[in-house]
């Protein structure tokens, strides 16, 4: 980005699912943090095969609907998920089983808005954030989140409430803050909104924001051993769960032409889930030009720090002719068609991995719909050594 930030259209407030939460009423459950996403192998060889969407937090006998009973559908937890505190492990498991929601949803969700517990943001052991919402699984307790849990935010349990407040941990009180609790009334939500049937749909009644889906899942996929590098789960239209129908769970491989493009898009993947800041380049947080450059530094790649100049740098690529690696441009609202001010990684498939804004953390998304201005191909730059590249990356 150049000085200021690409120009999006305003989320709207979302309006909580007809259950819990009572008929009509509007919820929001907002992020709070996002940690760093775990390394992902870096790609060594030509042409190498990038995996996406296995939604893998579904074990194969539920389907792609995810019905389950008892712990039918729940996956064992892969290596992914040593990083997720042991009680927290052990409540998302029990919870899961419990009410037949996947318990890497709920680790997914548990991961975004407060590190599983670990963050010390204002909200989540006391009080509430700035909208509203408390405890590790931020669920509204007043405020624009509105009364999601239902009764105070500490209760006795024994009170009849209008929410999803749980006990779940059985000490007799009701507590936002509990991670017990807190898991268990996520479970609820997550249940009222449809999860079993359409997780993607879900997961965005939850927190309206589609970049929050699709790092949520990538979590989910990450806990269950999807051996996969990014998921994007554009929000499904249907009742078919995210990935299901398009891939029947089979893991669509987008290839990379060539080293230097592979170990780009690996380093890109690796920032998946980090805070977007107005001039960083790593490593806790990016923005969009800085993004791509590191990318490619990492490749063994020099080229320009800003979108402007990284797109008059080139060389320039058809849009019939677009292939992972290449940059995607859009004139955002600090530039122009000639001078763009926002820039993406493309990997395939009309996706690309983006820095976007404050807010929103680097995640997958498609640019069909976003009006590029244009692409360019930096490994195929005239100043560039692909042989001496791979060598520096190595």
């Amino acid at each position: 980005m150049t000085a200021s930030l690409m120009s999006r259209p305003e989320a709207k407030p979302p309006t909580g699912p007809t259950g819990p939460t009572g008929p009509g009423r509007s919820s929001r459950i907002l992020i709070i943090g996002i940690v760093g996403v775990a390394g992902l192998m870096l790609l060594g060889l030509l042409a190498v095969p990038m995996l996406v969407g296995t939604n893998l937090f579904f074990a194969a006998s539920a389907g792609c609907s995810g019905q389950q009973s008892g712990i039918v559908g729940q996956p064992a937890p892969a290596a992914g998920a040593r990083s997720i505190p042991a009680n927290y492990l052990s409540w998302y498991q029990k919870v899961g089983n419990q009410y037949g929601v996947p318990w890497t949803i709920l680790a997914g969700i548990g991961t975004v808005e407060s590190d599983n517990g670990q963050t010390t943001l204002p909200g989540v052991h006391s009080g509430s954030n700035a909208f509203g919402a408390a405890g590790p699984m931020q669920i509204g307790i007043g405020g624009a989140a509105t009364n999601v849990w239902g009764g105070a935010p500490i209760h006795p349990a024994s009170e009849v409430v209008d929410g999803v407040a749980t006990d779940e941990d059985g000490d007799g009180v009701a507590n936002v803050y509990d991670p017990a609790d807190a898991i268990a009334g996520a479970a609820k939500y997550l249940l009222a909104a449809g999860v079993t049937s359409n997780p993607s749909a879900a997961i965005f009644a939850y927190n309206h924001l589609q970049s929050y889906v699709e790092t949520v899942l990538y979590w989910a996929g990450i806990y269950a051993g999807g051996k996969f590098s990014v998921v994007s789960a554009q929000i499904p239209t249907s009742s078919s769960a995210a990935g299901c129908a398009a891939t029947g769970g089979v893991p669509v491989a987008i290839n990379a032409p060539n080293q230097a493009v592979a170990a780009a898009i690996a380093y890109a993947e690796e920032q998946l889930g980090k805070p977007y800041q107005f001039g960083a380049t790593g490593p806790d947080a990016f923005d969009c030009s800085g993004l791509v450059m590191m990318a490619y530094r990492a490749a063994g790649i020099d080229i320009p720090r800003t979108s402007e100049a990284q797109f008059a740098w080139g060389p320039r690529v058809p849009a019939s002719q677009v292939e992972p690696g290449d940059l995607v441009f859009f004139a955002g609202a600090d530039g122009t068609a000639a001078a763009p001010g926002h820039v993406g990684l493309v990997i395939g498939n009309g996706q690309m991995i983006d820095a976007p804004e404050v807010g929103i953390p680097i995640h997958v998304i498609s640019y069909k719909d976003m009006d590029p201005v244009g692409f360019t191909r930096p490994w195929a730059h005239a100043g560039v050594n692909l042989q001496a590249a791979a060598q520096s990356s190595g």
